[in-house]
């Protein structure tokens, strides 16, 4: 896994220092992950990374909330309702509220068909060919069908400077053993998993 691992002066150190990594999401997907509207998450990797690197080996990571002004006009008017609470988990302290497994990562082939998957997930077909599909074209779109888990507790971070950046993946300085309340059924995932391949992939 092609992971960024950064550190901040205001960052905890020493013994005691736990850090996990995660995966930078838009809160409104995260919120969407955890009342069963999204299966899926799409990437390519940020602007300083080579690719997205998927997990090889899941142990399942968290998922570090993000925000941007355009987020309104990139998700579908049906999932509005999850902009608010979604800019809140972003805006002053970080809530990281959720984790997932990866049940699947499929490459795409064939992103003409990428919206008969719109079901899965929250975004636009405009944000979906600009942002996904049309950014950085040279590099591979991956799907990745996940399961979502809620954590038992959310987890409040500050706001650093390490966290900050066009990057898929950071190191979270907190710690997360992979439990909580599991959303959807696992079934479901692998038939969405067969669904996506034989769409797109």
């Amino acid at each position: 896994m092609d992971t960024d691992i950064s550190t901040a002066d205001t960052a905890p150190t020493g013994p005691t220092a736990t850090t996990t990594v995660s995966l930078k999401e838009w809160g409104a997907a995260i919120h969407a992950l955890l009342q069963g509207r999204q299966q899926i998450l799409l990437r390519k990797g940020g602007i300083h990374e080579k690719a997205f690197a998927a997990p090889e080996d899941d142990g399942g990571f968290l998922l570090f909330p993000t925000v941007a002004h355009t987020h309104a006009e990139r998700t579908r008017p049906e999932h509005h309702d999850l902009l608010g609470p979604g800019d809140r988990d972003a805006t002053d302290d970080q809530v990281v509220r959720a984790g997932v497994h990866v049940v699947d990562v499929v490459e795409v082939v064939r992103p003409e068909r990428l919206p008969e998957l719109d079901d899965l997930h929250i975004w636009t077909a405009e944000s979906i060919r600009t942002d996904r599909v049309e950014f950085r074209p040279k590099h591979p779109l991956q799907i990745l069908v996940v399961q979502a888990i809620e954590l038992p507790e959310p987890i409040v971070l500050p706001r650093l400077d390490a966290y900050g950046g066009c990057k898929s993946w950071i190191d979270v300085h907190a710690e997360w053993d992979g439990s909580g309340r599991v959303v959807g059924d696992r079934e479901e995932l692998l038939r969405v998993s067969h669904r996506v391949r034989s769409t797109v992939g």
